[in-house]
This record gives C-alpha cells, structure tokens and sequence, in this order.
C-alpha cells in the first residue's frame, strides 16, 4: 500500500479549509484513503467530523495511506502538498 509521511505545516493546523480540500481531493480517488495520527488514530479522509476532531495543528507528523492502484501516488501526493504546502 502507498503510504506518505507528513509534517502538518499549514497555518493553523489542519482547520476547516485544508480539510475541505483533503476531502474534495479524496472524492476523486476510487479507493478509501486513512489518515494515522502519532498516537495511533486512524481515520478515514472522507469523513470531515472525524478529521476535524483530531485537532491536528503545525509539527503533527500523520501518515497518508491508501490501496494500491492506478493514481494513488499522485492522490497521495496532492494530499500531502495541503498538508504541507511549498513555501
């Protein structure tokens, strides 16, 4: 399974905005993406109750993951660029 490392560095952590497009992102891929916290939290991108109750805020490191498939690498690395966008 394609997995990514991610440091959060959006401003103010991962808020309604960036998971909005983290959502809209996961939509377009065919298959289940997962969001695993440090801590061992796991959830599923698609939900925006349950990205929003992590609280996730800037220096959080998170791993992205998802089925093995056609796009997932570049599914996998749109999310982490709005997690971690370029300065």
């Amino acid at each position: 399974m394609p997995r990514r490392q991610v440091i959060i560095s959006t401003h103010n952590g991962v808020h309604a905005r960036p998971v909005a497009e983290l959502v809209r992102v996961v939509q377009t891929h065919p298959h289940a993406v997962t969001l695993q916290t440090s801590t061992g939290a796991v959830v599923d991108l698609s939900s925006v109750l349950a990205l929003m109750d992590l609280g996730l805020t800037p220096g959080d490191v998170v791993v992205l993951e998802t089925a093995d498939s056609v796009g997932a690498e570049r599914v996998l690395d749109t999310l982490a660029g709005v997690l971690d966008p370029p300065r």
